[in-house]
């Protein structure tokens, strides 16, 4: 005769598993019931102040709003908003033979970096220069470098 497969370990995995799916069972019955008690479906709303709350808004407080009143999109810059393009500073670092430097500009005394590509005339440290700002991989660079 055979011995039985059953042993003790499988025997109690088995009740852990089953006991698992009655309490399963159980608590999907109660999330049931307690769902019928609830009146139908839940709204939230919004007040004027952008405050969710459970009441309605009234409706004597409501505003008509024209659709060509709404503005999609960025508005255009004005002109006034745009400064001079073209700004002075000194040289405050430059190296010939790397071809880079920096230049401080005289307004904020923010240094900018500037390389070889993007000057006009040939600059060395501590000379006044006029110069463009131009965005670059790391920040502002300045380009279009002139002696003054």
């Amino acid at each position: 005769m055979a011995k039985s497969q059953q042993t003790f370990g499988k025997s109690e995995r088995e009740k852990k598993r089953l006991k698992k799916r009655e309490d399963k069972q159980k608590r999907k019955i109660v999330r049931k019931e307690e769902n019928k008690d609830e009146k139908g479906i839940k709204f939230a709303y919004v007040d004027y102040n952008g405050h969710i709350t459970n009441t309605p808004p009234d409706p004597s407080m409501k505003v008509k709003v024209e659709a060509k009143s709404i503005i999609i999109g960025i508005p255009k810059k004005d002109k006034a908003e745009e400064l001079d393009p073209i700004r002075k500073g000194k040289v405050s670092f430059f190296d010939t033979s790397k071809g880079y430097g920096f230049i401080a500009d005289s307004e904020n005394q923010e240094k900018y970096f500037t390389h070889v590509s993007g000057l006009i005339d040939q600059i060395s440290e501590n000379d006044k220069v006029s110069f463009e700002l131009e965005r670059g991989m790391k920040g502002m660079n300045a380009v279009k470098v002139k002696l003054i």
